[in-house]
């Protein structure tokens, strides 16, 4: 097809069978086998066949065939690759008759066990002995199984899948389906290249399903296990996490929420789970943060394990969540999967909610989805600001492309656009719609006419009609308030964040749900208009002295910008607001400020106008807002950064001396979660009380008092006491970067790592900012996890420039080593870059980047553009007023 690199339509597979053998691990290669059951399509006589393969090794192909009275065989003459297309052709001695009634195509392979978190891999870690040890296992999405076996690699070529793996003795081996046999290999070869005795596992049949969505995985692991509480086929299902021997107690609290999201998930969308078990299995070097193979759902460690008595319970929310969400895929992506990957967001954005969804079932009061207004809405609604966007649903044409993709439009704006389409209809009639959708496609694939089709149907609303603009339309709408004495005028225009929209920019005009309360607070709905699609619109009986506001718990996908007054109206009016309302208003009025489009004076006022504010959601909303701002300002004279900070201690200070640093046992989740924000902030902003405490709580800990520092707030601590150091001595201070290093090369929790490679890139200091610089590139960090020094070092207004410099200086290195895993280099690139606040800043990396090889990730150069450029002009125009603003308050 034009749109997209496909193989030809001239065969389609319908089984495979699989054998993995002849594991080295000293060479770190296997041997393979596959024999693939096709369907002849023709329709003109076929005389080759093309698969796709990277990084294998064909060694040798045949084709076995039946016809209605006979069976052949036909020779394949020769055997080509091309690398860039990542195809292997093979060339038939002659054409395969289009009367065939059975193809099956044999073929022998080597592949590599690479350390690329891709394909069939190796992970390093240390195993409970202190040893180096490695586990293996595979990662297949996007475009990844033809790296482990040759196949038709694309989502609608769904087959069937028998498969077998010969490991040592003593492993265990998983796949997708329950194992059906163990047993030692039949040609005789009964031990491995280091005389290590072998079996060979087989396992059941899979059902029908994507290449994509195919694992395994061997290794020394041991499990915990679950049943879920409903019976499926007259059983319960049984629910295991998988993990290295030594670690496993830290899964029960990944198991004890799996096995009831399991009977959720059942239970909303009405079918039954189909597999006969689920298997969670942690690996210790992954790309992502979780894969959703059906049956065999692959993590991140600190995406799936937690430690009551070490872990920060923050990774409580995350681990909870992605457990859902990829149980979720289980349905929406394995039993029905989008038809190409252009339509991703179906898989993705659909978890992202549901998973949500099924966490605010369990936990409801952690206040889920106020959470995912302040962090996955904002998220979306950031980067849809940029010029350099895509709409929902994207061409894609090759395998570079779709990585790209995995981005905050598939996933946030993707579930934030099904929130609001949801919201809209009713929750439960849109699950049924999903249902139907579901059960209308299952074991197929879909597109998203589909699944609006469904929705559409059961709610009696034209989904599409309303839903199109939001999917295949790049942008969103800003709301503009405009008040007169005559009334309430409402206008939409595509918002971006460097404000300055052209009229070719603008010609969309959304379908907008206006959720509007008026004075008697959300539960008063407005009874005019409720939606409208036209470029304005009048809100008839609201006039200026009115009390309203507009996006009602910000279901909405889109900004709104009130007038100064109404901005202030709205300020005093707290009371009135939900949570989510609070949260949406500080956004919204910052994104303005941003956009030139509203002032930044007027949001300081609104956040100086939010003291004593309790929640954690909304206090996480003036953190992030305020944290933006002084990134922004880092370049600015020292008085205005001093006024910033002062100005950020004078709002979370009072909070911090409320709430204390004590964890009470019976506290709840967000209170907990409040007391770690709060503590951050203001250490960070440089309160003297803040700091000292962390001072002292370091160095009880560094004398050896491990529970000195709760583990809530070892971020905090570590953080304040290597970025707030002034007055601190260098031999000080060097020895406290000593300690937090060695949390890094021998983290005391599976959280510790991940804690303590953020708290390094705080140091002001050039040469401990240089020692985490060079950690980047040492190999002591796991290429999974470079790019979390490297984000702390960019919102590092110290070390900004030097990170930038490094990666100049080190580009060819950085390449080589991340480049064999473009979502590792994307994700390096994109956070390293784009908290640049200057023209210079900005011409600098275009300029660097100009004649680079920047395919598999140009669309993030391009968006982190986009970002610097915003904020320049932010900068630019505000920077003045706000030294203006400190000023006459004291600051």
């Amino acid at each position: 097809m034009a749109d997209r690199e496909i193989l030809p339509a001239t065969v389609r597979p319908r089984h495979y069978a699989l054998a993995i053998y002849d594991l080295n691990f000293t060479d770190f290669t296997y041997k393979g086998a596959v024999k693939i059951d096709l369907d002849v399509v023709g329709p003109t006589p076929i005389s080759e066949i093309q698969l796709n393969v990277r990084e294998l090794t064909v060694s040798e192909a045949a084709i076995s065939l039946e016809l209605s009275k006979t069976s052949a065989e036909i020779k394949v003459t020769k055997i080509s690759v091309d690398e860039k297309a990542e195809i292997v052709t093979l060339e038939l001695s002659e054409p395969l008759p289009l009367e065939a009634t059975r193809v099956s195509l044999t073929i022998a392979f080597t592949g590599l066990l690479n350390n690329k978190m891709a394909g069939f891999y190796r992970s390093k870690y240390t195993d409970a002995n202190g040893n180096e040890a490695y586990m293996y296992s595979t990662q297949f999405e996007a475009t990844d199984a033809r790296r482990a076996f040759p196949c038709f690699d694309e989502p609608a070529l769904k087959a069937t899948f028998d498969f077998s793996i010969t490991v040592p003795e003593e492993w265990t081996a998983l796949s997708n389906m329950p194992e059906v046999s163990s047993k030692p290999p039949e040609d005789g070869k009964k031990k491995g290249v280091a005389g290590t005795k072998l079996k060979t596992v087989t396992f059941a049949t899979t059902p029908i399903m994507s290449t994509y969505l195919l694992a395994w995985a061997c290794g020394d692991f041991e499990y915990v296990e679950a049943f879920t509480d409903r019976l499926y086929n007259g059983k319960k299902v049984p629910v295991r996490v998988y993990t290295t021997k030594g670690i496993v107690k830290q899964g029960e609290f990944a198991l004890q929420n799996a096995y009831k999201i399991v009977d959720y998930f059942s239970d909303i969308f009405e079918i039954d789970y189909v597999l006969p078990k689920v298997d969670l299995l942690a690996v210790h070097e992954f790309s992502h943060g979780a894969m959703e193979n059906w049956g065999l759902i692959t993590y991140r460690t600190t995406a799936l394990l937690f430690d009551p008595e070490t872990s920060d319970s923050k990774y409580k929310n995350r681990v909870a969540y992605v457990v859902a969400h990829e149980l979720a895929h289980q349905w929406f992506g394995n039993l029905v999967t989008m038809e190409w990957w252009s339509e991703l967001w179906l898989n993705e954005g659909f978890a992202t909610w549901v998973g949500w969804l099924a966490i605010d079932y369990l936990y409801p009061d952690w206040d889920v989805f106020a959470v995912f207004v302040s962090e996955s809405l904002q998220g979306a609604l950031n980067l849809d600001s940029l010029r350099q966007s895509h709409a929902i649903e994207v061409p894609v044409r090759s395998a570079l492309d779709i990585d790209q993709i995995f981005d905050a439009i598939s996933y946030l704006k993707g579930a934030s656009s099904i929130r609001m389409i949801s919201s809209h209809i009713g929750v439960k009639t849109f699950l049924k719609g999903v249902s139907n959708y579901l059960r209308q496609h299952a074991y197929g694939n879909a597109t998203t006419k589909d699944l609006w089709d469904a929705v559409g149907k059961e709610s009696g609303v034209d989904v599409n009609a309303i839903m199109n603009d939001w999917i295949t339309k790049i942008g969103f709408p800003v709301v503009t308030v405009i008040e007169s004495p005559a009334g309430v005028t409402l206008r939409q225009d595509r918002f971006l964040s460097s404000g300055d929209t052209t009229v070719d920019e603008n010609q969309t005009s959304w379908w907008i749900p206006l959720g509007i309360y008026t004075d008697g607070g959300s539960a008063n709905a407005y009874s005019g208009v409720s939606s409208f699609s036209s470029r304005e619109t009048i809100l008839a009986g609201l006039g200026p002295d009115d009390f309203y506001k507009l996006n009602r718990n910000q279901t909405g996908v889109y900004r709104v910008n009130y007038p100064p007054e109404r901005l202030a109206k709205l300020g005093l009016a707290k009371d009135k607001l939900s949570i989510t309302d609070k949260v949406g208003l500080i956004a919204d009025a910052s994104a303005m400020a941003l956009a030139g489009l509203g002032s930044t004076t007027g949001l300081l006022g609104l956040l100086d106008g939010l003291r004593g504010e309790e929640s954690y959601v909304v206090w996480s909303e003036i953190v992030a807002r305020l944290s933006s701002l002084r990134s922004a300002m880092f370049e600015q004279s020292e008085d205005v950064k001093a006024g910033l900070a002062a100005f950020t201690r004078s709002l979370v200070s009072p909070a911090v001396r409320k709430l204390g640093w004590e964890f009470k046992a019976d506290e709840d989740y967000l209170t907990a979660q409040l007391r770690a924000l709060l503590i951050g902030s203001a250490g960070t902003a440089g309160d003297e009380d803040v700091v000292a405490e962390a001072r002292a709580q370091f160095a009880k800990y560094v004398a050896g008092d491990k529970t000195a520092i709760h583990p809530n707030l070892r971020r905090a601590v570590f953080s304040i006491v290597l970025g707030q150091d002034d007055g601190v001595d260098e031999a000080a201070a060097t020895q406290a970067y000593e300690v937090v290093l060695q949390e890094v090369l021998q983290p005391s929790s599976v959280d510790g790592k991940e804690i303590a490679l953020t708290a390094l890139g705080k140091s002001k200091r050039p040469a401990l900012i240089a020692r985490t610089l060079d950690l980047v590139l040492s190999g002591d960090v796991a290429v999974q996890d470079v790019h979390t020094p490297a984000a702390a070092l960019a919102a590092n207004g110290a070390a900004r420039w030097a990170l930038w410099r490094f990666i100049k200086d080190n580009w060819a290195q950085i390449y080589e080593v991340m480049s064999g895993n473009m979502v590792v280099l994307d994700r390096f690139v994109r956070l390293s870059i784009s908290r640049f606040a200057s023209r210079e800043a900005k011409d600098d990396i275009q300029a660097f980047f100009a004649d680079k090889d920047t395919h598999g990730f140009e669309r993030s150069v391009g968006q982190a553009l986009d970002v610097v450029g915003s904020f320049a002009g932010w900068v630019e125009r505000d920077a003045g007023a706000v030294a203006e603003w400190l000023k006459e308050r004291g600051y």
